[in-house]
């Protein structure tokens, strides 16, 4: 029987509004079979053959179903069920869409990790999500984790066998069938094979939108992971946003690994809507750019550094058509509103700003929402809240509120921080392990989002984002969000990407260092930079007491700066306080060393 995370009375209750009242993962994928089973469903990586093995594959919906069947046969040969828990460790290629698909049509569900996870992630997580299976690639990326994950069985309870696509390695792992493989030695099942237990099997199962389908990870930018299950129903609904800028003539690109919420997202509005999906990985400006001119893309997602950097020096640009590309996605760290207003005056792109997590809804600010470029890069539409209606899917059911994060009070006036509570049919139903982390819920049910928000001043349909909880600096009993200094820091033209974070002060208890990346060719200081804020009118107490220059800064697989990583840092390498400047604040220019 199907694990099922929600009530069922609040499954009914959702359905009966409409907000459940969707497919399940199966049905959409069978109508897109049927419907449109010429048209492309998924083409891989032009630059595959440097991520993994093989050449790069290009599958019509009527192929991936046919694929999806193979290798759901092949793990049900090997023992797969119905809620067991599949783990799945591969690169943005074809594999990672059919493996999603073939554990949901056994009823099972599907653990991705990110493809840079090692060891020391995959025996901790495994055994924290009751892993039977491991399904991983003999290559990625020059690495063979197919080799190392044939060691897991030992170490990780109840890991039953190692699955492979591509060069049967090592015992015990066994290998998977690639797309449109016939079956070869020590091979599991290849395509047209699958016994006749494995149709009756697949014909008795009742699936519905409520049954668990994936265990996903928090992006641990704190703290150690938590297991974060979703039904796909609630994916559905978390996915609204990215539903309403999508339909079935849309060529999607997909930067983002298909492993959490930004790139699940993708995958459930490519699944629903039968659209063209492009993967990409890892990261390669050049394939980027290529990818959105041959394959004619017209919806992708960027980091909001490289929208920037991009418009600095467009030259790549201008050597390509990119006429094809309508709508850019972004989030995960402050926008600019001119770089907004740049896009659609130069290129005709209009560039949307989505704020969530794995556990919560999806806030978008998009032309129908947020008009004003200026006011997208920091503005979300209030969802939920009396007296205000939104013409936006993404907002059927959601409710959002505001708290006070010392006395618990709901705030109501403009200017005012608070943290974001949400409720509704796209928020999860609670940890896999509760016991493993605290109850993010509030006594009255809202789900708490550690994220801090305002009413935004002038203008009170909005929340603007201040910041996250953890990530405001106390300084002196005066509040600095870290996300408000990094977008003014990434302004300075000599910086491509910034991260603030606080380090203790006996002073005034806590001081801002800011972690840069720096444009090529450029070497950016304390004095400078402070300089270029004090030009903005910031207010003294915000500006920064130390500077530290690096190469590259520490994220995780959805792209977040981890910020405890550069805090572990800043405790290794204490500072050296010069004398204090005019306005009281401690200045260093004593750099560490690049990770």
């Amino acid at each position: 029987m199907a694990v099922k995370l929600h009530s069922a009375q609040k499954v009914a209750d959702y359905k009966a509004q409409g907000y459940w009242a969707v497919p399940t993962w199966q049905a959409a994928l069978a109508s897109n079979a049927q419907n449109r089973p010429a048209a492309l469903a998924v083409a891989d990586p032009l630059n595959r053959q440097a991520i993994t093995e093989g050449a790069p594959q290009r599958l019509t919906w009527g192929e991936l179903d046919a694929n999806v069947d193979s290798i759901a046969a092949a793990l049900y040969q090997d023992g797969s069920r119905c809620d067991d828990v599949i783990g799945v460790q591969l690169p943005n290629t074809v594999e990672l869409p059919l493996v999603l698909l073939a554990v949901n049509r056994l009823g099972a569900i599907a653990c991705p990790f990110p493809a840079s996870y090692r060891e020391h992630e995959l025996v901790s997580l495994c055994q924290l999500a009751g892993v039977t299976t491991l399904v991983t690639c003999s290559a990625i990326a020059g690495r063979r984790p197919a080799a190392r994950s044939a060691e897991l069985p030992g170490q990780v309870p109840g890991l039953r066998s190692v699955l492979v696509f591509g060069e049967n390695l090592a015992y015990p792992a066994r290998q998977l069938p690639g797309p449109g493989q016939p079956s070869g030695q020590g091979q599991l099942p290849g395509p047209g094979q699958p016994s006749a237990s494995y149709r009756r099997y697949v014909a008795a199962l009742k699936p519905d939108v409520d049954d668990c389908t994936t265990i996903c990870w928090t992006s641990g930018t704190e703290s150690t992971p938590k297991a974060v299950p979703r039904c796909a129903a609630d994916w559905h609904s978390m996915a609204r946003a990215n539903l309403d800028l999508v339909s079935a003539d849309t060529v999607l690109h997909c930067p983002y690994p298909i492993v959490n919420m930004a790139g699940i997202s993708g995958f459930i509005a490519w699944l629903y809507t039968g659209c063209a999906s492009v993967l990409h990985h890892p990261f390669d400006l050049e394939v980027f750019l290529d990818q959105i001119e041959q394959e004619a893309v017209t919806v992708t997602r960027a980091a909001p550094t490289l929208l920037t950097r991009l418009l600095r020096d467009d030259a790549a640009l201008r050597r390509r058509d990119l006429s094809s590309l309508k709508v850019v996605t972004s989030g995960s760290s402050a926008l600019s509103g001119t770089m907004i207003r740049a896009w659609k005056e130069r290129h005709g792109v209009d560039v949307c700003n989505f704020f969530g997590s794995n556990e919560g809804v999806a806030l978008a600010s998009t032309p129908d929402t947020v008009a004003d470029p200026e006011q997208r890069a920091t503005l979300f539409p209030r969802l939920g809240v009396p007296g205000l209606a939104w013409h936006s899917t993404a907002a059927a059911g959601v409710r959002t509120r505001l708290v006070d994060p010392v006395d618990g009070t709901e705030i109501t006036e403009p200017g005012r921080m608070g943290e974001l509570r949400t409720q509704g049919p796209g928020v999860f139903a609670g940890y896999f392990n509760p016991g493993a982390a605290a109850d993010p819920f509030d006594s009255d049910g809202w789900l708490r989002t550690g994220d801090l928000f305002e009413i935004a001043v002038g203008d009170s349909r909005y929340y603007r984002y201040v910041d996250r909880l953890k990530d405001i600096v106390v300084r002196g009993g005066m509040n600095i969000s870290s996300a408000e200094i990094e977008s003014l820091v990434t302004g300075h033209p000599g910086i491509a990407e910034a991260a603030a974070v606080g380090f203790p002060d006996a002073e005034y208890g806590e001081i801002l260092c800011v972690f840069v990346v720096p444009e090529p060719g450029e070497l950016p200081v304390l004095a400078d930079v402070v300089e270029y804020l004090r030009g903005l009118k910031i207010a003294s107490f915000k500006l920064p007491a130390r500077l530290e220059v690096v190469d590259q800064l520490p994220r995780n697989a959805a792209g977040k700066i981890l910020k405890r990583e550069l805090r572990d840092r800043l405790a290794l390498n204490q500072p050296q306080i010069t004398e204090p400047a005019a306005d009281h604040t401690k200045l260093t220019t004593t750099p560490l060393s690049s990770a």
